[in-house]
């Protein structure tokens, strides 16, 4: 009985979290595409399907603690599906924050070409789906692949500003256009932290290893 109730609970899981890759998906889409529609579904048909995934998921781990008792394996995955499932949230929260913000850049001139704010978004959709399989199958190898992609992510953040800071700097013109786009960067930095935040529970239910401080450095 518990074990089927936490198997039905891991599809949702799934089902969350790609709710949340498209929600990326279509704010990149909408700042390619200059489309208000994706960005506007975004805010407001999507997020309120993540706070409904939130709060049932949420509600659904609690009655299993407290109806089951669970102990061992079976406490430590309920346990880590409320983790997710709060990492997911936010990832949901951040993904209507960038929707805002390219709802304001589309109807601008464009600062550069965007080039490395897509890349950055396919990555951290991928850690997204990877972070969330990788607890699925109990895989910590994939948990460590997915958990390295962050470095990635970083270099292209760090490169965005520093170009942006070039641009606002020779042409004060573009300036609240270029906070826009770090806001971008930004946000798509802290969602693929919050990828790796799934990683780092993986690989210690796994093999009981903490990677946080191989987390900082990977910040750094």
């Amino acid at each position: 009985m518990l074990e089927e109730r936490i198997r039905l609970l891991k599809r949702e899981l799934i089902e969350y979290a790609t709710l949340c890759e498209s929600m990326v998906e279509k704010v990149i889409k909408g700042l390619l595409e200059k489309e208000k529609d994706y960005l506007l579904e975004v805010i407001e048909k999507d997020e309120p399907k993540t706070d409904r995934y939130d709060l049932n998921l949420d509600e659904k781990c609690i009655q299993l603690l407290a109806q089951f008792q669970p102990m061992a394996i079976d406490l430590r995955t309920i346990l880590m599906m409320l983790e997710i499932n709060r990492d997911l949230e936010r990832i949901g929260d951040l993904s209507v924050d960038m929707s805002k913000s390219v709802l304001f850049l589309i109807e601008k001139p464009l600062v550069k070409p965007y080039i490395d704010i897509p890349r950055m978004a396919e990555i951290v959709q991928g850690m997204i789906k990877g972070s969330v399989e990788a607890f699925i199958e109990n895989d910590s190898k994939l948990a460590r692949e997915v958990f390295q992609r962050d470095k990635i992510v970083n270099g292209l953040r760090d490169q965005i500003i520093r170009e942006l800071i070039t641009f606002m700097s020779s042409d004060p013109a573009t300036i609240e256009r270029s906070f826009h786009l770090i806001s971008l960067a930004l946000d798509l930095e802290r969602i693929g932290d919050h990828s790796t935040n799934i990683c780092e529970d993986v690989v210690f239910m796994v093999e009981g290893e903490v990677i946080k401080h191989q987390y900082e450095q990977n910040k750094e």
